[in-house]
């Protein structure tokens, strides 16, 4: 599992139980991230398990039908 910030981690597909990843402290992208859950603001040093997904940040912006800021495709 790899993942870099802007990332989002969805916890056992609970949708109170997601997060952005806002750092990542190994250079590689693996865990633990620092993660910040959407609902409660709350940061966490957080090892995601088998249960956990991750959605890259590239994806979120096509689903909305945008191009990530910064970047030319």
């Amino acid at each position: 599992m790899k993942a870099v910030p802007g990332d989002r981690l969805i916890i056992d597909c609970d949708p109170g139980r997601v997060g952005e990843v806002i750092a990542v402290p190994q250079s590689d992208g693996s865990p633990p991230y620092v993660v910040r859950r959407e609902r409660s603001g709350h940061i966490a040093l957080v090892s995601p398990d088998s249960y956990t997904s991750i959605v890259s940040a590239d994806s979120q912006h096509q689903d909305a039908g945008q191009q990530p800021s910064g970047e030319a495709r």
